[in-house]
Formats: structure tokens, C-alpha cells, sequence
């Protein structure tokens, strides 16, 4: 090995003589082999490296054989069919976004169409062309009062924003596949959640309509519920000696925040989904009610501007009125809208009193990370949360994003 060698004779330290240290480095002539510690040369690891190796290596050993393969294998597939449900709810509503505006176009040139006919009729008097033009008005009409019946039952414009909430779920659903991967040693049980997570989403925004449309005119707003039922779950290992995040303090805190959001926000969101399901019912019947009388009075329309013509005329604007109002205003999409929202502070109260009702707090949700994720779904900070659960019993509704 290279050596360093000092040469200290008096004359060369003396202060007096000379401020000067000389130094030498030996170097040997040949070297035959040169040895850093911590670098491999002939084949075997130095003495002293071989216990951290080892216990390296040891580490990763228990890491694999703790881990399950089958259930990330399982997880990867479960994440494949969502992002593949996220591109079909995506197309699927844009393709119903579409018939709200071509059919809402559609209908009301076919029903001017046949009140410009009806009037112009009348307009004439008599004659083989009038008879003609009421005869077109008529087939409109009819035309219109079947297409506006349909369209008023499936309503499309709260079809497109069933497919854009489950296209919201779905891809928040892949993303917490991905955290649950990305955090380590899944498990069996997290793979039937997630499962039973997909097929709830199925259930509650279904793609086809025949046979699985959800009811337009329930007789009765509740919340949409999307997630399955909870059940008792195994911990994931971050709680610490039992803590696990929780305190007397933030329990209190989120049974308030949990009062707040079931009589304040989901209240106030189920009353104005009621509101809006009402003018929506009384739109959807007078649409047809409208067009079905102009195509009566169409028919029964005589020489001259008898009450036949006026109805034709009269029933045909106002029908136009109403689509325009009801498809152009999409108000089935902002009765889903509250439904939707309603259902969203539904599964946050729901979440709250789990977790609170779990008597092993070791079972439960780490307490930091759970009540940092109800500010951000509240859009709140921490110390907002903590001032709303302070507030008891003020008029301020809990969430600050809608």
C-alpha cells in the first residue's frame, strides 16, 4: 500500500533555522495489488462489510416473502378494468351530451315547422294547398309529441352528468389502487374492497339504458349512493402504540363536523334537488301536453282563423318555449347535481361515524391523515375545520367548495 512517511530531524523542525516541514512519499516501485475498502477485487467482500451486506439483504428477503404477489397481480387487473370504465363513462357522455342538443334542435325546428304551416293555413283560407299544409302540420305535431316524449323520459342532459360523476369516480378510484400499491403489502381484503368498490360505481352510474336507467322521477330525492357497505378492516400499520393519530379533542371535532355536514349541507342540498325535480316534472309533462293540443287543433282547423288555428299556432310557440327551458337549461342535469352532491356529504357523514363508532382505534384510519383528508373534502385548512367544529351549532354550512 502507498505509505506516508514524515521525516522530523531537528534541523528540519527548528523554528529558528527554518519555518519549513519536509515531507517524502514513498511510493514502491511496483505495486501488486491496491485494496480500498468497501470495493470488491478478488471475489469475496472485506471482513468488514460482510453484517451490513447481509442485513441488507436479509431485509429485502422479508419484505418479499411479507408481500403478496396474487393481490398486487389482482390489483393490476382491477386497475386495468377501471381505466378502461373511465374511458367508457367519458365517451358515453358526450354521446348523450350530443342527443340533448340535436334532439333539443330537432324537435323545436319540427314544432315551429308545423305551427309556421298551421298559421300560414290558416292564413290562406281554403283550398287543396291549405288542406295540404295542415295535413304536414298535423304529421309534425305528432312527430314532435313522440320524440318529446322520449326525450323527456330519458332525459339526456342528466344522463351526461351520471356518465361524467362515474368517469370522476372511477378515475378517483384508480388513483387509490395506485396508493395502496405504491404503499406496500396489499392484501387480500384490500382487493375485495376494491372489487366491491368497482361494482358499486356499476350500480350506481349504469351504462346502458334499457332495463338499468336510474328512475328520472323518483318519487323522492336521496342521496346517490356509490360506495358499497363498509365493514371492519385490518389496519395498515401506521398506527403507534395504540394512538394511531386519534384524540379525545379530534373525535368531538369530527362528530360536530359530521352534525354540520347531515343538517346543514346534505339537507340543503336534498331540498333543492326536490325543487328542481318538481320544475322538472312539470316541464316534461307540458311539453308533450302542448304539442299533442297544436296537433288537435291542426287538424280540426277550418277556413279562416278558427280556435283550431289559434291552438296549432299558440301551442307550438309555447311548446318551443318549454323544451328550450327544460333541455337547453338542463334541469335534469342540475337535479343529478344535487343528487350527486348530496350523496358526496352522504358518504362523508358516513365515514365519519364509522370511524368513530370502531372501538379498536387500531382499526381505524390513521386520525392525522383522516381528518386532513375531510378539510381537503371540505375545502378547508386544518385550523378552519377546527374553528367549524369550535362554531357548535353556528349558521355557517361546512363545505367551502360547493
Amino acid at each position: 500500500m502507498a505509505t506516508l512517511i514524515l521525516n522530523s530531524s531537528p534541523s528540519s523542525i527548528s523554528l529558528k533555522q527554518r519555518d519549513i516541514i519536509k515531507a517524502a512519499i514513498n511510493i514502491p516501485r511496483r505495486v501488486s495489488r491496491i485494496q480500498i475498502p468497501g470495493l470488491r477485487t478478488g471475489g469475496a467482500f472485506p471482513e468488514q462489510m460482510e453484517k451490513p451486506m447481509q442485513m441488507q439483504i436479509n431485509t429485502a428477503v422479508v419484505k418479499i416473502e411479507n408481500s403478496d404477489p396474487t393481490a398486487v397481480a389482482k390489483l393490476y387487473a382491477i386497475m386495468e378494468a377501471v381505466a378502461d370504465r373511465v374511458e367508457m363513462h367519458r365517451n358515453v357522455g358526450q354521446q348523450r351530451d350530443n342527443w340533448n342538443s340535436l334532439l333539443l334542435t330537432s324537435i323545436n325546428s319540427i314544432t315551429l315547422a308545423a305551427a309556421a304551416m298551421a298559421g300560414i293555413a290558416a292564413a290562406a283560407g281554403g283550398g287543396g294547398g291549405c288542406a295540404a299544409l295542415k295535413i304536414s302540420s298535423t304529421v309534425l305535431y305528432v312527430a314532435a309529441t313522440g320524440m318529446l316524449s322520449v326525450m323527456n323520459k330519458i332525459q339526456p342532459s342528466q344522463l351526461a352528468e351520471e356518465q361524467r360523476n362515474g368517469a370522476r369516480l372511477f378515475k378517483q378510484l384508480q388513483n387509490q389502487i395506485q396508493t395502496v400499491i405504491s404503499v406496500g403489502n396489499p392484501t387480500a381484503a384490500d382487493v375485495k374492497d376494491m372489487m366491491e368498490r368497482v361494482l358499486a360505481l356499476d350500480k350506481a352510474f349504469p351504462l346502458p339504458l334499457l332495463g338499468a336507467m336510474l328512475e328520472k322521477f323518483p318519487a323522492a330525492v336521496e342521496p346517490a349512493v356509490s360506495w358499497p357497505e363498509r365493514r371492519r378492516r385490518q389496519a395498515r400499520g401506521i398506527s403507534a402504540g395504540g394512538y394511531n393519530g386519534w384524540s379525545g379533542k379530534l373525535e368531538e371535532d369530527m362528530r360536530e363536523v359530521s352534525r354540520v355536514v347531515r343538517a346543514k349541507d346534505k339537507q340543503d342540498y336534498l331540498r333543492l334537488g326536490e325543487k328542481a325535480l318538481k320544475f322538472n316534472k312539470i316541464l316534461a309533462v307540458s311539453g308533450p301536453v302542448l304539442t299533442g293540443l297544436a296537433a288537435l287543433g291542426s287538424a280540426a282547423a277550418g277556413a279562416g282563423c278558427g280556435w283550431g288555428s289559434a291552438v296549432a299556432v299558440v301551442g307550438g310557440a309555447v311548446a318551443s318555449v318549454v323544451n328550450a327551458v327544460e333541455h337547453g337549461g338542463q334541469v335534469g342535469m342540475v337535479f343529478e347535481m344535487y343528487r350527486s352532491n348530496a350523496g358526496f356529504f352522504e358518504m362523508m357523514e358516513e365515514s365519519i361515524e364509522w370511524n368513530l363508532k370502531e372501538g379498536e382505534v387500531e382499526r381505524r384510519e390513521n386520525g392525522e391523515v383522516f381528518e386532513m383528508k375531510v378539510a381537503l373534502q371540505l375545502g378547508r385548512s386544518l385550523s378552519q375545520l377546527r374553528d367549524l367544529a369550535a362554531a357548535d351549532g353556528g349558521d355557517e354550512f361546512a363545505s367551502k367548495l360547493f
